[in-house]
């Protein structure tokens, strides 16, 4: 009996433990976290070939200032009074002073060069006085169309006479070279070279045009793109943009030592109010080098290089349509190929 009780006790303890591992990996099976489902492929990135305009442009260091200076002499006798820096000439009007007595600004092409002290007298420097005495509102007559027969008649020295007298100087009407500046045309004071009791012979001033100008100096093998008249955009030293033309580019090249040469551009601010709080300060140029109006474009990442050489782009069903590339700027492209509409949509790389 104990051997058949033994045995039954047995028998029961290999069930027991046959049914907790049984239920054991039930449980363990249960307690599994769930298998992640396969991740879906990833979509991709997609643009539209799109009608534009493209340009690049190249940005050059310059200056803004007032152009360049040329320096302005006196004749005889000793420097009383000096103009101050930043004053525009008019017309008429007093500039400086030599020997105490005025140095009036006219407006012409040639200087006096002789005293106009006699009626009779002919020549260009006649016409000039005569022009800038009608355009100060005295009656001088009618002078004759060709300068250099412009004629000092009676009628005229009489208007220098009442000019004079507006002046409050003597009335003598008579005109020395040394008392009447000519310019070309109003200009502002850059610079005052010279110093009270000085010989007025000697260098007094510069001058310098009244509008301010972007200067700049281009290698030559780089100027080709610059032409009198093309547009620029001009940077401020506050980042502002404002518009501006290419006045000039000089012709003959400046050489330095060591340097290649250059050649002198001028440009000028479309609107001068845009620079006015500017005396002089560093400024950038942007020129367009390069530019397509209306034409196909996509991003630079949508291009697929061929192995057999060129360019295609990818459709979104991984077909693929061959373009051909032309200008390039910045991120874009320019684009072209059969099938290569407005709105075609393309695959961008991601």
């Amino acid at each position: 009996m104990p051997n058949k009780i033994h045995v039954m006790r047995n028998t029961v303890i290999a069930v027991t433990l046959v049914v907790v591992v049984a239920v054991a990996g039930v449980l363990l099976v249960r307690s599994r976290p769930d298998e992640p489902a396969a991740a879906p492929p990833p979509a991709v990135k997609t643009t539209t070939v799109t009608r534009g305009d493209l340009t690049n442009t190249r940005v050059l260091q310059a200056d803004l200032g007032f152009g360049a200076a040329r320096p302005v002499k006196g004749g005889t006798g000793t420097v009383t009074k000096l103009p101050a820096v930043g004053q525009v000439t008019e017309l008429g009007k007093e500039l400086y002073r030599v020997d105490d007595q005025p140095v009036v600004v006219f407006f012409g092409a040639t200087p006096l060069f002789r005293a106009l002290d006699a009626p009779g007298l002919k020549g260009s420097d006649v016409a000039v006085v005569v022009d800038n005495l009608a355009a100060l509102g005295y009656q001088v007559g009618v002078r004759a169309k060709d300068p250099a027969k412009a004629e000092l008649t009676p009628r005229v020295v009489d208007a220098v006479k009442k000019w004079q007298k507006a002046l409050g100087v003597e009335q003598t009407g008579v005109l020395a070279p040394g008392r009447v500046l000519v310019l070309g045309g109003p200009v502002r004071v850059g610079a005052v070279k010279a110093q009270l009791g000085a010989p007025a012979a000697e260098e007094l001033f510069e001058v310098t045009p009244t509008t301010r100008l972007v200067s700049l100096k281009v290698p030559v093998a780089e100027a080709g793109a610059l032409k009198a008249g093309a547009p620029v955009v001009v940077v401020r030293p506050d980042q502002r943009e404002v518009p501006g033309k290419v006045t000039s580019v000089a012709h003959a090249a400046a050489y330095e030592a060591g340097a290649s040469p250059k050649v002198d551009v001028v440009v000028t601010p479309d609107n001068p109010a845009d620079v006015a709080d500017l005396d002089t300060a560093p400024v950038r140029l942007k020129i367009t080098t390069e530019s397509r109006t209306g034409v196909l474009t996509v991003p630079l990442a949508a291009l697929v290089a061929l192995k057999e050489g060129g360019y295609a782009v990818q459709l979104p069903d991984g077909a693929l349509k061959a373009v051909r590339t032309g200008l390039y700027s910045q991120d874009e492209v320019e684009v072209s190929g059969d099938g290569v509409v407005d709105g075609l949509e393309v695959v961008v790389a991601q």
